[in-house]
């Protein structure tokens, strides 16, 4: 997978080594048939290999529709089975007059009258989806970029119709099923009501849903939600929690905010938006986060009353967390994610499905430190490199001197516990940098420092890693050093007509006078004429001077100040002497009580900060250094602000798909095949569609279980009673019984006094006596694990937790 070929290199030069390659997508011209040829003769893209047969099938139906109008002068009627027959007849007849027939036995009759009783209903998941691809095929078509679908789509969530009905067992065909309860009424849910009926629409109506975060999938869902009607009867209700708050990049995808809108928080706004377009539904806004220390909110009555839940998360911890909630409350769950032009879907239902957190993804790769640091390659190298070095210059250092002034006492304290001699060395020097009597007064010191600056970043520490491994460096191996992914820098000559030079001294000169209430300026030209007048000393490389060549080398480096550090430590009496030393070392607090600092918060979406303007031009000036292709601000934005490629087609699209699923959730589908997982990259495209994964099944004594069974236990047993239950209902004696990483009961390790005593006890209490902490009032049930024998004494290697409802 790395090697390629260039041709005939003969006419060419001696390779001496090196060199660098970019790979160049080549444009591909895309021809495509006219639409009447490509009507009779289709190309199609398919999705669901489990229908293998539907895009023909729905290729005719469509078709048909259009004739059926024609010849009757009407649609066919919803769940009739007159018009059903006479639609099957057109779709029959055209099939025969097809160029490319599809064969009799892939004319699917059943399909094609549900397409007749169903087709004049409208979806409003459905149109998310359609919409989200044909918006991206227009952007396609616009801008030349990615290739365009070949050449027609079909798109269908049978699946979503009564199981019965698009699954028909040998008792219940399609011709005795009735069909839903139509609407006898107009009302906003008309259209979809006409495919699942008033009775569904009841049912939809009043549930519960939780939607988890409302960010660009949240507000999609949320807006999914108002138009079908979700939570919109008095029982109903939407949940919706986002901890974030409205930012200006937010707004090119996450519709429901406005740029009014910008600081307040994301769930509240977006709840009032959803209101606006529905005022039936019921929704409740959180700005609390769902994690282990919000679960006083989200406690077992919330979770409880719910009928399913809806993840619009960007992390994969916090998924895993509600998915371990909805397997504890045993909830159906559907999580989906966008990656640019890329989506994914996962349905997790209760006693049918694997959970999401069943299958891990790998870890995302990060970058080795000493690349970091001497052998950038990539522009995200260097973006990387600009980020750390604005926290390390403008945030970090000016928060520990704050921190100091605060309470120097307390700060050295803290400093002494929590630190190694060699972060403790760091800190007090970045307080001692931030408040000495070096720190600049005026504007002018600031255009010095970031001149000073630029210097020893750009010039002397390239200079002085080519003093230690010149340019033709032989490694002890006999290889060329500056070979493979090492880019041989060059030093940067500082020119003050060089716009990208002069960018980096503005901006770094109005970060630091902003840390110290210094009044700033944007002022090129004031700038450039400061900077004419100051003298730079020469630099000179030294030798002796020790550069990394890699991460083990750096790894084995920390290791040396720990080890150092510990040694230091041992040799200590006492922490309060080490304090008193760490007080010695630090500025003294009544020579800089009147000093003010504030310290930088990188803000990607502010431009008049000099944030970007900083990381920008560090980025760039470093890549060229190292000879690397610059990159624009926005891209250096979108990486340096973590920003996740996010555009409003795949968005809409995953949300529909997620919808479809909810459809089911609402119907209580009972079999695996009714769901779909699904995986979608508009921008090749590709479509996938699968049943999701069935859970593990494991086994103890004669008994099945998955991830989704528990022993449920009721009531507040004692120790002994506890014990004597299991014995009796489930042919079990556990023989250690713990909660979490605390033991509450283990024979073998107990004293015979001990263990007589706390067999009278109640479980809750000796919970509360192991983990030394109080049960909170809010929870009502404890998750125990067991080891245990069977009654013969025999090992019992897996069984399933235990829910222990003491309240």
């Amino acid at each position: 997978p790395y090697t390629f070929t260039i041709g005939d290199t003969r006419n060419f030069g001696v390779y001496e080594g090196g060199g660098n390659v970019i790979e160049v997508k080549k444009p591909e011209i895309a021809n495509f048939k006219p639409f009447s040829e490509s009507l009779k003769d289709p190309e199609m893209l398919v999705c669901d290999f489990a229908k293998m047969s539907m895009p023909a099938n729905l290729h005719l139906a469509f078709q048909a529709i259009s004739n059926f109008q024609k010849q009757y002068n009407t649609l066919p009627k919803p769940w009739d089975d007159g018009d059903a027959d006479k639609f099957y007849e057109v779709v029959e007849k055209l099939n025969s007059e097809n160029r490319e027939k599809v064969l009799t036995d892939e004319l699917n009759k059943h399909w094609i009258k549900l397409f007749s009783k169903t087709c004049t209903g409208d979806l409003c998941p459905m149109q998310a989806v359609i919409g989200g691809i044909a918006a991206q095929e227009a952007m396609k078509a616009v801008t030349g970029k990615f290739m365009p679908i070949r050449q027609f789509f079909y798109f269908d969530a049978i699946e979503c119709l009564p199981e019965n009905v698009f699954q028909p067992s040998n008792e219940i065909t399609t011709e005795s099923y009735m069909g839903p309860k139509l609407p006898t009424k107009t009302s906003r849910y008309y259209s979809q009501e006409i495919v699942f009926g008033e009775d569904f629409q009841e049912k939809l109506g009043k549930s519960k849903y939780f939607v988890v975060g409302s960010g660009a999938i949240g507000c999609e869902m949320l807006k999914n939600f108002a138009m079908m009607g979700v939570g919109c009867l008095k029982e109903g209700h939407v949940y919706v929690t986002d901890m974030d708050s409205i930012e200006k990049s937010n707004l090119n995808r996450q519709f429901l905010f406005r740029s009014w809108d910008i600081g307040k928080m994301k769930s509240t706004v977006a709840a009032e938006a959803v209101k606006a377009m529905n005022p039936n539904m019921h929704v409740r806004a959180y700005v609390d986060g769902v994690f282990p220390e919000t679960e006083h909110i989200y406690d077992d009555h919330f979770f409880e009353r719910l009928d399913g839940v809806v993840n619009a998360l960007d992390n994969v911890k916090a998924r895993q967390y509600i998915d371990r909630r909805c397997v504890y409350y045993q909830k159906p769950l559907v999580d989906s994610g966008t990656l640019g032009t890329k989506a994914s879907v996962q349905v997790v239902v209760p006693f049918l499905t694997e959970s999401y957190s069943s299958t891990n993804d790998p870890p995302d790769p990060s970058i080795p430190m000493c690349t970091l640091r001497n052998f950038p390659n990539l522009i995200e190298h260097t973006i990387e490199w600009a980020r750390d070095n604005f926290a390390g210059l403008f945030t970090i250092p000016s928060q520990q001197a704050e921190e100091f002034m605060r309470g120097p006492k307390e700060f050295a304290e803290r400093t002494a516990k929590n630190h190694s001699e060699y972060d403790k060395t760091e800190i007090i020097e970045n307080v001692k940098r931030i408040l000495s009597g070096e720190r600049p007064k005026t504007f002018a010191d600031c255009v010095k420092w970031s001149r000073l600056l630029f210097e020893q970043q750009f010039h002397n520490t390239i200079a002085q890693l080519l003093f230690n491994f010149p340019r033709d460096h032989i490694t002890n191996k006999g290889e060329r050093f500056w070979s493979g992914n090492k880019r041989c820098p060059h030093v940067l000559k500082f020119d003050v007509n060089n716009k990208l030079h002069l960018d980096f001294i503005v901006a770094a000169s109005n970060l630091l006078a902003h840390m110290y209430h210094i009044p700033q300026t944007n002022d090129y030209k004031l700038i450039a004429e400061e900077v004419l007048k100051l003298h730079i000393p020469e630099f000179k490389p030294k030798a002796g001077v020790t550069i990394h060549e890699n991460d083990d080398q750096v790894r084995a480096e920390l290791d040396r100040q720990k080890n150092t550090s510990a040694m230091r430590k041992n040799g200590q009496s006492g922490n309060d002497i080490e304090v008193e030393q760490l007080l010695n070392r630090l500025p003294k607090y009544d020579d800089v009580l009147d000093i003010k600092i504030r310290p930088h918060e990188f803000e990607k979406d502010d431009d008049t900060n000099f944030h970007m303007d900083y990381i920008t031009a560090t980025a760039n000036l470093r890549a060229e250094n190292y000879e690397i292709q610059r990159a624009d601000r926005s891209k250096i934005k979108r990486i340096a602000g973590n920003i996740i490629p996010a555009i409003a087609t795949a968005t809409a699209m995953v949300t529909g798909l997620v919808c479809l699923e909810v459809y089911k959730f609402v119907q209580n589908h009972q079999k695996i095949e009714s769901y779909r997982n699904g995986f979608v990259n508009l921008a090749l495209p590709f479509f996938g569609f699968s049943e999701p994964v069935p859970p593990k099944r494991q086994k103890y004594l004669d008994k099945d279980f998955t991830l989704w069974d528990r022993f449920e236990v009721k009531g507040d047993m004692t120790l002994e009673e506890f014990i004597e239950y299991f014995k009796r209902e489930h042919k079990l004696v556990p023989n250690m019984i713990s909660a979490g990483m605390s033991v509450i009961y283990s024979p073998h390790f107990m004293r015979q006094t001990s263990k007589t005593q706390d067999m009278k006890r109640k479980i809750s209490e000796l919970f509360e006596t192991v983990t030394r902490t109080k049960i909170p009032a809010h929870v009502r049930s404890l998750t125990l694990d067991m080891l245990c024998d069977d009654l013969e004494g025999n090992d019992v290697e897996d069984v399933p937790y235990i829910k222990y409802t003491f309240r």
